[in-house]
């Protein structure tokens, strides 16, 4: 397996919309383990292939506390939504960034799994949200679009800050004396 580099916001590749998958086979499974391997590393509960430049419809969660429960599906849809409210919600693709949106707390969701079975499965609570603020990364979406224009103007410039202090700091410890 291998830890894929997250797409950061405002990158243009996260409007990108993502295929279907025609045939699961073991390239699609080995994507789905360097998604889950990257999402665990990264301390996510979530990961969609649209995020690490892969422009598949395919993605991962686990929002177990043990995080030994992790769901793959391929080629998701939302087949049934109820009790929208309010949530808070972050993103890998937006670090340290949290708003809170409206989203459905309970879903239908019509998937593949790793062998290319379609199945149904009923979600709650923050699987549900995972579930949605995923499939949204497949269709080019992110939960700050869900937020006012200022809102985003804000966030981009606060991500903006952050990268050049990150830059900074790496260039001024690559440039320290080796002793």
């Amino acid at each position: 397996m291998t830890k894929l580099a997250i797409l950061e916001y405002p990158d243009p590749r996260l409007r990108t919309k993502a295929a279907p998958i025609e045939a699961v086979d073991a390239t699609v499974r080995r994507l789905a383990d360097d998604l889950l391997e990257t999402m665990y590393g990264s301390n996510g509960v979530g990961l969609a292939a649209t995020q690490v430049d892969v422009h598949r419809r395919l993605l991962v969660l686990d929002v177990s506390e043990e995080r030994n429960r992790p769901i793959v599906l391929i080629n998701p849809e939302i087949v049934a939504t109820e009790e929208p409210g309010p949530c808070e919600e972050g993103c890998l693709s937006l670090p340290g960034i949290y708003a809170s949106v409206t989203r459905a707390q309970k879903i239908r969701v019509r998937a593949q799994d790793r062998t290319g079975a379609t199945f149904e499965m009923d979600a709650v609570g923050l699987t549900a949200v995972c579930i949605q603020h995923e499939m949204d990364h497949l269709d080019g979406r992110l939960f700050v679009d869900y937020l006012s224009e200022l809102k985003r103007q804000v966030i981009r410039r606060r991500l903006a800050k952050e990268r050049r202090q990150r830059t900074v700091g790496s260039e001024a410890r690559s440039a320290a004396p080796v002793t």
